[in-house]
């Protein structure tokens, strides 16, 4: 972690990403939400007195388009920690190209880590294990992940390697759409972020199973009948805004996009509606 030999200021975390840096999963846009980037920034916060933190991800976002609105910002903001965070809303896309999403990631280690930054980022989980109906994209995430190892080497990229232990295919640590961690999922994020950052609380105890055996869906049809309910209440709807050129992220903006002091804000407001949105681009997830 930057700091030995750095001026004598407040550490500076900037995070980038889609839906879950954001937080969904982790809290509402009523009361607010908190994810795993807000949950590093805790555990960040008690060895950086003064820590300034920023969050510019965005829900439904597309890998490039992180790096074309966000990375300019990040950048702008001097960080000293950033996590880059983004690719599986490219991985439902028909036309996915793990090299072109890479592309993009690596873009932004290269940008960030060249200012002085030191970056982080994760390997995704096989979200097949989680969802049934996604076995088709099961080789995606292992070729994402892949390219995603490798760009980090080039640039000394810390790699929190999330896909390979068995609990992050608990369904307690999901929320119901599948999608997104749920609270305990965003937790452990964020400890497996900690650890792979060498925080002085940072350990593998994230990897642990959770007490008690998980929840196990029905068999034989009746667990077929659960998938077809979780169609139709949770992929039926981003099928619906895909055909009408729609984003879950439209008319948004970053929920922090300023440094602010940690302490000041322990609870992230709900994300901000853009008055005047851009015009959407014409590839949307």
């Amino acid at each position: 972690m930057p700091g030995d030999d750095a001026p004598a200021r407040p550490l500076r975390y900037v995070a980038l990403g889609d839906s879950q840096t954001e937080g969904i999963g982790d809290g509402d846009d009523t009361a607010g939400l908190r994810g795993w980037a807000d949950r590093l920034a805790e555990r960040l916060a008690p060895h950086h007195p003064g820590l300034l933190y920023a969050n510019l991800a965005v829900r439904g976002r597309l890998a490039g388009q992180v790096r074309a609105g966000q990375l300019a910002p990040a950048l702008a903001l001097r960080p000293d920690l950033a996590t880059v965070v983004a690719g599986v809303n490219d991985l439902l896309r028909p036309r996915f190209d793990a090299d072109e999403v890479a592309g993009h990631l690596e873009e932004m280690f290269a940008a960030l880590t060249a200012q002085g930054a030191r970056v982080a980022t994760l390997t995704f989980p096989d979200i097949a294990r989680i969802i049934l109906l996604a076995r088709p994209v099961a080789s995606r995430v292992t070729a994402l992940n892949d390219r995603v190892q490798r760009a980090a080497a080039r640039h000394g990229v810390v790699v929190a390697e999330t896909a390979r232990h068995p609990v992050v295919a608990d369904p307690r640590l999901w929320s119901p759409d599948r999608l997104h961690a749920g609270p305990l999922g965003h937790e452990r994020i964020a400890a497996a972020m900690a650890e792979a950052l060498g925080l002085p609380d940072g350990d593998d105890t994230w990897t642990r199973p959770l007490p008690g055996p998980p929840a196990t869906g029905p068999a034989g049809w009746r667990r077929s009948a659960g998938e077809a309910r979780w169609a139709a209440s949770f992929l039926g709807p981003w099928l619906v805004r895909r055909l009408h050129g729609r984003s879950s992220g439209d008319g948004r903006t970053a929920k922090r996009p300023e440094l602010l002091p940690f302490a000041a804000q322990r609870r992230t407001a709900p994300p901000r509606t853009a008055p005047h949105p851009a015009a959407p681009p014409p590839d949307r997830p």
